[in-house]
């Protein structure tokens, strides 16, 4: 259990040290959903699945870099699941800021 409070801990510290672009990242996020608030349903379910699958897959390889680590250095399973649910979350966060501008306006024909 030591792990993972261990993981969630470097998670926070890393984003404690980036709160100010976490910040201006969120209002354009924001600015961006209520700029396209009526086409948001209109979204390619297989072009918003690439992007998270894309964004898991660059987290999984960068993520323990990030933390002075490698992926050599993990040898214990709750390394792997703390990775792995990081890089799953990181992938789901870009799908969910790349959504808006993947939005399109419906055909009226």
């Amino acid at each position: 259990m030591y792990e993972v409070w261990l993981g969630l801990n470097i998670f926070y510290e890393i984003a404690l040290s980036l709160w100010p672009a976490l910040a201006v990242l969120l209002l354009v996020w924001l600015g961006t959903v209520l700029w396209k608030r009526k086409d948001l349903k209109h979204v390619n379910a297989r072009a918003l699945l690439a992007v998270a699958v894309l964004g898991t897959s660059v987290a999984t390889i960068a993520l323990p870099s990030m933390s002075r680590s490698s992926l050599s250095d993990m040898g214990y399973w709750v390394d792997w699941a703390m990775l792995l649910a990081t890089a799953a979350g990181l992938g789901v966060a870009a799908a969910v800021l790349i959504w808006p501008l993947l939005a399109r306006a419906p055909d009226k024909t």
